[in-house]
């Protein structure tokens, strides 16, 4: 979406409205309130925006984790990363799969995916079963699994939303299948309405805390994850648990957006719910939050417009 934002001064009121070409909303207009004679303020106008997801049809979770010897030491952090996510996952009808990224043996799983209730035990056991081959394609895993696995298409829900979490420390190489990682997530689009996506991968030396170890970035993850505006974890980091969590927050309704920028003037902050202004909001200034009294519903287009 292109906002083109436009400060209109001496006005009575304010509003958010658009001009629409096709299917896109193409100019944001932000006007606000001055008393007459006053100067306009000199701050420029930022509109920060998100669409509420739709997960009432539950969700189903692929996590694909590189099963090569090269990751032997990250194996904890990897378990204890998806112990994280079953405490954080919200309470909807979520099932999450395990599995590696060797094409034909995802091609082979058999066997049903871990529901609410399941321990951190059930999921040991699933990936000890699951991650033994040694291949590093995630992206063919990912096809090869929806496509041939005899039991994937008895538990996968085409009206659910999909998120899925790679873990490896190289980047993709189903160059033959995908050649792109544009070309997998345009597959990916095909399979369901709501996609998300989340990597644990290695970063850029300047960006990674591997200490100026040269190592292969997982380049094509962090393009196919930035698609679907995911979380990116550098695998290097002790702790993965914050980007597990924010991985988990993708499926649930968003209760407040912390802002990009801080407020000039937190009086004139305004919020809007599919470009109708909304009111069932308050401001938390030590956060820079937008709280929702009572949270946009499911596929809402939230923006939040303020001087900064």
């Amino acid at each position: 979406m292109l906002f083109i934002i436009f400060l209109l001064g001496c006005v009575s009121d304010h509003y958010l409205s658009y001009g629409i070409h096709e299917t896109e909303k193409e100019y944001v207009y932000v006007q606000d309130n001055f008393i007459e004679g006053e100067a306009e303020p000199e701050y420029p106008i930022w509109v920060d925006s998100f669409v509420q997801p739709k997960i009432s049809n539950g969700v189903d979770i692929l996590w694909v984790i590189d099963g090569s010897g090269s990751m032997n030491g990250d194996y904890p952090k990897v378990i204890q990363g998806i112990s994280d996510m079953l405490s954080y996952l919200p309470m909807i009808s979520w099932r999450l799969m395990i599995m590696s990224m060797t094409g034909y043996e995802t091609a082979a799983i058999e066997g049903l995916p871990l529901i609410p209730g399941d321990s951190e035990q059930d999921a040991l056991n699933m990936f000890a079963q699951n991650v033994q081959g040694n291949h590093e394609q995630g992206f063919d895993a990912v096809f090869r699994f929806i496509e041939d696995s005899p039991d994937a298409s008895s538990w996968l829900r085409h009206d659910a939303a999909l998120l899925i979490v790679f873990v490896s420390d190289e980047d993709d190489a189903s160059i033959s299948s995908f050649p792109t990682a544009d070309m997998f997530g345009n597959w990916l689009d095909m399979q369901r309405q709501n996609v998300y996506v989340s990597s644990i991968i290695n970063l850029h030396p300047d960006d990674s805390e591997c200490n100026g170890y040269t190592h292969v970035v997982g380049t094509r993850y962090a393009e196919l994850t930035n698609r679907y505006s995911g979380q990116i974890v550098d695998i290097c980091s002790d702790d993965w648990t914050q980007g597990v969590a924010d991985a988990s927050n993708q499926i649930q309704l968003k209760e407040f957006l912390e802002l990009t920028y801080i407020p000039s003037d937190s009086n004139h902050i305004y919020v809007f719910v599919d470009g109708v202004e909304y009111y069932d909001w308050h401001y938390d200034p030590t956060s820079n939050k937008v709280v929702f009294d009572v949270v946009p519903r499911e596929e809402s287009l939230v923006e939040i417009a303020y001087y900064y």
